[in-house]
């Protein structure tokens, strides 16, 4: 089992094997903040706090049967000891965790993380429980600009809700997949996944498969040098016959202001979506930023 799900069920077994699924969000979501390498990240949702992964993990044990899922509440439904399986640390995380805010309401819990962590609150339906300046930090907290910025990201070697976490810190508004096969083993990032998560946090999602690079061609990429051949064939082959979609790319760009091309690889130089973001600044009417995210 992975060590992410055993502190999930140590912190229902120290809650006698029963929480609220928004409680639930709320004390992981406080556990990980003491954490030096986090087990979950979180994004800014409708009430709060809310990691996908987590929920998904929680799925997977309930159809395991591990867990029982009702429209409220998840319950642990064996008797093993999660919490003896942690490390000692997170152990000790877990039940300062019990000890600080297990008698505090699900209301309670929210409005907690709403004063203390408010970046997380931006999105939030329930914020009428705040005073006026508390929903001003809200308010302060969440990311605006109004420069016009074509970003690129890559997924690669980061969770979902960090990934996301990027986009909305950036005030990015329309995500666009530059990938040909928009399919990924990593949770999260295959295009109905990806359209949907990003679409609940108030970031469009379009997608251009005629300017990603087919899987076939990506084989045997071992060094530099053989990304910076393929990137040429790429530049030649491709590039030069998808203008149209380059320049409806740019159109996003001058409307939305803020967009960003995104693909799986964290490294830019071993990434098409460079190239692609390249040849969008050389079009007539590009005088904006390029940044890399």
């Amino acid at each position: 089992m992975f060590y992410r799900r055993k502190v999930i069920l140590s912190l229902l077994q120290l809650f006698d094997n029963k929480l609220e699924k928004i409680r639930l969000q709320k004390l992981l979501f406080l556990f990980t903040q003491q954490q030096a390498k986090r087990e979950y990240d979180f994004v800014p949702y409708k009430f709060g706090c809310y990691s996908y992964s987590a929920n998904a993990d929680l799925t997977a044990m309930a159809q395991k049967g591990i867990l029982t899922e009702t429209t409220s509440c998840f319950v642990l439904n064996d008797n093993t000891n999660y919490l003896n399986t942690l490390k000692p640390d997170d152990k000790a995380y877990l039940q300062e965790i019990k000890s600080t805010f297990g008698k505090m309401s699900t209301g309670a819990l929210m409005k907690y993380t709403y004063i203390y962590f408010p970046y997380w609150a931006i999105n939030s339906m329930a914020t009428d429980m705040l005073a006026p300046a508390e929903l001003a930090k809200v308010a302060e907290s969440k990311p605006k600009s109004d420069k016009t910025i074509l970003f690129t990201i890559g997924y690669e070697g980061i969770s979902l809700e960090e990934y996301l976490n990027r986009l909305i810190r950036n005030d990015v508004k329309v995500l666009v997949d530059v990938r040909n096969n928009p399919m990924s083993m990593k949770y999260g990032f295959s295009k109905s996944q990806l359209k949907r998560f990003c679409e609940n946090l108030g970031i469009q999602y379009v997608h251009f498969p005629e300017v990603g690079i087919q899987s076939e061609e990506r084989r045997e990429l071992n060094t530099q040098a053989d990304y910076d051949r393929l990137f040429a064939d790429y530049r030649t082959s491709n590039l030069t016959h998808t203008q149209t979609t380059q320049n409806a790319i740019l159109d996003l760009l001058k409307k939305h202001q803020r967009i960003a091309l995104t693909c799986f690889e964290t490294n830019i130089c071993q990434c098409h979506r460079k190239h692609l973001a390249e040849a969008i600044t050389q079009l007539p009417g590009f005088d904006y930023e390029m940044k890399h995210i």
